[in-house]
């Protein structure tokens, strides 16, 4: 967790990636591919806490749709800023099987995280995974899944803003930023 003076000095320094403009842009269009996709399939949406609770908060008003929702919590991440072993915190009491799941995040970086989301899902009977992310970071290498929905590509750096946090802090930004590089 940054100390309030840390958090403002970041944000200070920071370079915009995403306005606000375009992360709404990114998110309506989102909900149409959702809903050109899933519309008839009465999904079952897991939201994976915490980065995704901005994302999927503004995502369900805009799909039209009977849906289910519940949410997944695993962290891989920490209060660190590299990844490390997948810790499940909660894994949803709905009965997935049968059910087409749509897993929300707020990143694909490495994929690992979704990996593991997906082996979980399709173990507890799911009849179809699909994945949504508001970013898909560029890694310049092949990841080991690709989300089936992306809201935006960012570059290979520490971002925060909407959903994506530096430490704990700032994931209520409306507009995505990226920290200095030295």
């Amino acid at each position: 967790m940054l100390e309030a003076g840390e958090a403002r000095r970041i944000f200070k320094s920071a370079e915009l990636l995403v306005t606000a403009d375009d992360v709404n842009d990114a998110v309506h269009r989102v909900a149409a591919e959702i809903s050109a996709t899933l519309a008839t399939a009465n999904p079952l949406i897991l939201s994976v806490m915490s980065g995704a609770i901005v994302f999927t908060g503004q995502l369900l008003p805009l799909l039209q749709f009977p849906l289910d929702l519940d949410y997944v919590h695993l962290t891989r991440y920490g209060d660190a800023t590299v990844g490390g072993r997948i810790e499940w915190k909660r894994f949803p009491d709905e009965k997935m099987a049968g059910r087409t799941v749509l897993i929300v995040d707020d990143i694909l970086d490495e994929g690992h995280t979704m990996i593991e989301i997906r082996r979980r899902v399709l173990e507890s009977g799911a009849h179809k995974f699909y994945s949504a992310v508001f970013a898909d970071k560029a890694l310049g290498r092949k990841k080991p899944i690709n989300a089936d929905f992306v809201g935006v590509t960012l570059p290979d750096r520490y971002v925060f803003g909407f959903g994506l946090d530096i430490k704990g802090a700032w994931r209520n930004l409306p507009a995505v930023y990226a920290m200095k590089q030295e």
